[in-house]
């Protein structure tokens, strides 16, 4: 195997350990999501298992990636972004950052209020801010509940008990920033 392949396949397994950790998944978690054992996805993660392309289609649908970004795909000069919308409990996300780790970046499509699969509060390590792009949002923040409208920003310790959705019969959209080890978004005016 040439010295190229060894490189890209060597940095596979970072890749996926990161994927993972940003999401907030366990091996058992993500073993249940994709069919393959905690066992196999450990020794991926280590680099102690080659990857083959039978693991990493399952890690790639379950991490909301193209193939590319696991196996470090050389740029193709192609100067566009392909946006892959995921669905999940109900909500449309369209992850906005290629890279694992650190803070990530989404555009979130709450459907309309009553469509919603729960509105249970929940809790998980991190640090959020969303800012309202279209439509009204009912956000529940421990015992406080906040109505924002468009050109509205939260931003809060998801450890928080919390709920969003929409507060009415339209979608509603968001630009969300999300740090799985409590990062904060820092925004700083710039230098002149």
């Amino acid at each position: 195997m040439g010295t190229v392949e060894q490189d890209v396949l060597a940095g596979v397994g970072p890749r996926l350990h990161e994927l993972r950790k940003a999401r907030g998944v366990t091996l058992a978690d993500l073993a249940a999501e994709t069919g393959l054992t905690a066992s196999t996805l450990s020794r991926l993660e280590n680099g102690k298992l080659r990857p083959t392309l039978e693991q990493l289609l399952p890690l790639a649908r379950a991490h909301g990636v193209p193939l590319d970004d696991l196996v470090a795909a050389p740029p193709t000069g192609d100067p566009r972004i392909h946006l892959k919308p995921i669905r999940r409990h109900g909500l449309t996300i369209v992850p906005l950052t290629r890279r694992a780790g650190g803070v990530q970046a989404y555009k979130v499509i709450y459907p309309p209020a009553g469509r919603s699969p729960t509105t249970k509060l929940q809790t998980h390590d991190g640090y959020e801010w969303f800012y309202v792009l279209n439509g009204h949002i009912r956000f529940q923040l421990g015992e406080r509940e906040f109505q924002l409208g468009p050109g509205e920003a939260a931003e809060f310790d998801t450890r928080t008990p919390h709920w969003i959705g929409s507060a009415d019969a339209q979608p509603a959209e968001l630009l969300t920033l999300f740090g799985a080890q409590g990062e904060r978004a820092h925004l700083s005016p710039g230098h002149e």
